[in-house]
Formats: structure tokens, sequence, C-alpha cells
């Protein structure tokens, strides 16, 4: 038991444990994950409606997307995005890890008689002849990727850009960074079925890491028939180190805004939005 807590309270190094995998594979979680998607009460997988619809109204109208608009979503969950910018009459590509999303998107498009093109695959593995006029990665996916991880999902957006095409995604800011607490609790079914529809016990941990500016709440679940962890990691970035890691892969970023709805840029926000572009 004290090697169990031990290693229960112990601070990894940043990124060195990955565990997207049970997030998005697990049956149980990856249907609260798309219950949580859905719910029109909370902030914490996807934004609300009004958000949603201001930021395709921003992106219809900065992109000039319609018909023959070439669109790829990466990390498009159940697609409240790709949805709607479908309805403008652009011709989108869906990618995401969850097969449960993807089967709710693939239901709304088919509803809704949208011809969307939805891939499941790791994002980071994508490969495609298609070439995209716009590249779209929403709610801080970028942040919850290692380094390494970054450099590839940029490699591939530069590689399926067209000419003249934009990337647009957002990331947690330095003021988030510094909002973040750490702290540890311990409980029985603390979020309720979320992770399991077991009986329960579960250690949260939150760390802060000072010096790279990363955050982890690393979750341990204890049922009478497994234990498992999950590690969500987020950097956060000023806007000189995100446009470092841009530059390595040959992109530029154009325009900075405070979210992917289009406000103007506020060093106060808790997130930032980019518009990137080839170099």
């Amino acid at each position: 038991m004290y090697e169990q807590l031990l290693n229960i309270n112990n601070r990894p190094q940043p990124f060195s444990i990955y565990t997207a995998d049970t997030l998005w594979t697990d049956p149980h979680i990856a249907q609260q994950m798309l219950k949580t998607h859905l719910d029109q009460n909370t902030d914490l997988a996807s934004r609300r409606l009004p958000f949603i619809e201001a930021s395709v109204a921003w992106l219809q109208q900065r992109f000039n997307i319609g018909p023959g608009t070439r669109l790829a979503d990466f990390g498009c969950g159940p697609g409240l995005y790709t949805t709607r910018l479908a309805q403008l009459g652009a011709e989108v590509t869906g990618i995401d890890f969850s097969e449960n999303s993807l089967r709710y998107a693939r239901e709304t498009a088919v509803s809704h008689n949208l011809p969307i093109d939805y891939i499941h695959t790791n994002y980071l593995q994508f490969q495609s002849d298609k070439r995209f006029d716009l590249i779209t990665l929403i709610f801080c996916d970028f942040c919850a990727l290692s380094p390494v991880q970054r450099q590839t999902l940029l490699g591939i957006f530069r590689e399926h850009l067209a000419d003249g095409g934009a990337i647009v995604l957002d990331v947690h800011s330095l003021v988030e960074f510094e909002r973040f607490e750490e702290g540890a609790s311990y409980g029985r079914n603390q979020s309720g079925n979320f992770w399991t529809n077991e009986d329960y016990f579960s250690f949260i941990n939150q760390l802060k890491y000072e010096d790279e500016h990363i955050t982890l709440d690393k979750y341990s679940i204890f049922t009478p028939t497994r234990s498992f962890e999950i590690y969500n990691w987020l950097q956060h970035f000023d806007r000189e180190s995100l446009a470092t890691e841009f530059a390595a892969s040959g992109l530029v970023i154009t325009d900075w805004h405070a979210n992917v709805a289009g406000e103007p840029f506020d060093p106060q926000s808790p997130t930032m939005a980019i518009v990137a572009e080839k170099r």
C-alpha cells in the first residue's frame, strides 16, 4: 500500500505518460465523454452552443466559407463544428480518435443530409491526398500534446494545407496557468459514474510545473476488479513560445485573437486563438 501511495503522489516528468487512448477507447468512459460534449450546462469537453454558433459565424466571415471551401476539423468529436460548417456548403472532413463520438457525428450528418467525410484515426497519424483551405483544431487540443506530438501535428497540418490555406487553433494562455492551483483529493465515487459503473475510490492530484508552464490533472482510479490512471497534461503558451513552435514547422502566425469566436486579442484572456499560414 505504501508503494502504491508513493506512486499515486509522485510528480512524473512532463508528458512522460500518455493516456488519451483510455479516455477515447474505453467503452464506458467514451460514452461519458460524449455526454459531456453534449451537456449544455458545462464547458468541460466542448463549449456551449452559443459560443459554437458565434465561432462558426466568425470563421465563415473571416475565411469566406461556402461551396468549394475544403475544410478539415481535427479532433472533431461529435461534429458540433463540422455539422454547422457543412451546412454552409463547405466540403468538410472530420478526424477523431473516438469511434463513439464519430458514430454520433455520422448519425447527425445523415439526419441533416450532409456529405461529411468522417475519418476514425489518431490525428497524429493522419495521411490523405486531400489538401485543405482551412484546418481547425478547437478547444485547446494543441495544449494536451507533448512538444514532439505538437511538432508532428504541425507537420501534418503543413503537409495537408492547400496553397493560400490557413490554420485556426486555440491554446491556454499563461493567464490560465497562473490561475491553476496545486491540490490533492481522495474520495469514493468522486465523479459519480464517469469513470466506471463499478464502485471505486479515486485520488486526484493537481500538479503545476512552473518552469515549463505545464499543468497536470492526474486521476488514479481503483475498483474491485481493476485500477487505472488518467493523465491530463496541458501546456500553456505566451505569444513568443507559440510563434516559435509554429516557425519551427515552417508556419507563420498572421492573426492573434482572444478565442476562436474572433474576439480581439486580450493579454488577460485565459485563451489565445491564432490564424497561421505556410511560410
